[in-house]
């Protein structure tokens, strides 16, 4: 018998649906509620690496993220002039067959999730989120904006790295620092010779580019800002212009003129990350994805994290006998591997910020990627 019969997920972004999908599997009833009206979720395209690709395929999604997205091995290294550095392997993850990596945009990724989801047998209300929580030994029951209410095992809050329910249950965790690093987001066309991630190193910037389908990529820019300041959106397109006129590849060069394009969609985010002590529940209300473990992209795992953690909870949830029970198997299951990816990509932030040793920048990336290959 499982340790509850009943879950309220609050917030339907990446981790609180991989969390309905799996408590699904085990017969448990889940109720989800999305304060977004459109339940959808915003930005350009999203790079996953292998582990995140084998959580879809324990989802049952990975065929069609294959469909709907781009998936490839090993990561290209260039020059500004476009001649090659080397490659980056990406190693297959252990126990799946699935490629080292992959691209899609973040809005088809939400769309593959929600229609599983509400496929599965979930009761979603979306324009909706709770007005208060109170706990007792036995059950935790929550008002909610439409004004009903219900009672339920667990709480799985998973609203968001700005998560009302952080900080309302964890007030001595301040939120977010930015870390002196924004990323620029861009979608554009994808050129026939890009077949997987490409990156160009060694020029005044970073710049990137994976594919997302088979006619589109984004392109990705890492920019050292010391000030975490407003940017006017107008000015978005010359900025990134700005950004790879340095490059004489011909292949940024011939990107120019497409960022220019309203489809471009160009994206500007200052990075920060989180890393709440564990354990990450009060009582019958537990956190998970970017409320207790927010990271910066430098690792291609912050998705990956969140949707892991929703997995893991929802089995340990499903085969243990009591609640404390599977909350203690998913802490030890997933403290570290957060720990990891949240530490050593702010290290290869910090390395990119201050040009810093490149060999160092290599060897956490290697050792980064072989530990999240490990079954989870």
């Amino acid at each position: 018998m499982a340790a509850v019969s009943k879950v309220l997920i609050v917030g339907g972004g990446f981790s609180g649906m991989a969390a309905a999908l799996q408590l699904r599997k085990a017969g448990i009833a889940v109720d989800l509620v999305e304060i977004d009206p459109e339940w959808r979720p915003d930005g350009a395209g999203i790079t996953v690496n292998g582990p995140t690709l084998r959580a879809l395929e324990t989802l049952g999604l990975y065929e069609e993220f294959a469909k709907c997205g781009f998936v490839s091995d090993s990561v290209e290294l260039v020059a500004p002039d476009g001649s090659k550095i080397g490659e980056i392997p990406t190693p297959r993850p252990v126990g799946s067959d699935v490629p080292g990596g992959g691209g899609i945009m973040r809005p088809e990724l939400g769309r593959i999730l929600a229609e599983a989801v509400k496929a599965s047998g979930v009761s979603v209300r979306v324009d909706c989120t709770y007005e208060s929580i109170d706990q007792d030994k036995d059950k935790a029951t929550v008002a909610f904006t439409d004004g009903t209410t219900s009672s339920y095992d667990l709480v799985i809050a998973a609203d968001g790295v700005s998560s009302k329910t952080r900080a309302l249950l964890f007030p001595e965790v301040a939120p977010p620092v930015y870390i002196g690093q924004g990323v620029w987001r861009a979608v554009l066309p994808r050129p026939a010779e890009i077949i997987r991630p490409r990156m160009w190193l060694g020029g005044p910037v970073k710049v990137g580019v994976n594919p997302v389908s088979q006619t589109r990529m984004y392109l990705f820019i890492t920019e050292t800002r010391p000030e975490k300041t407003h940017i006017d959106p107008a000015e978005f397109a010359d900025i990134v212009a700005g950004m790879l006129k340095p490059f004489p590849d011909p292949t940024i060069q011939a990107l120019i003129p497409h960022v220019h394009a309203p489809e471009a969609a160009i994206d500007y985010r200052p990075l920060g990350n989180l890393l709440v002590p564990a354990p990450w529940n009060r009582g019958r209300v537990i956190l998970i994805g970017d409320t207790v473990a927010a990271t910066t992209p430098h690792l291609a795992s912050g998705a990956g994290i969140g949707i892991e953690s929703g997995i893991v909870l929802a089995e340990e949830l499903g085969r243990a006998e009591s609640l404390q029970e599977a909350l203690d198997r998913f802490h030890a299951r997933r403290w570290e591997r957060c720990r990891l990816v949240i530490e050593n990509s702010e290290k290869l932030c910090r390395i990119e910020m201050e040009n810093g040793d490149k060999t160092e920048h290599t060897r956490i990336m290697r050792e980064s990627i072989i530990a999240l290959t490990q079954p989870i």
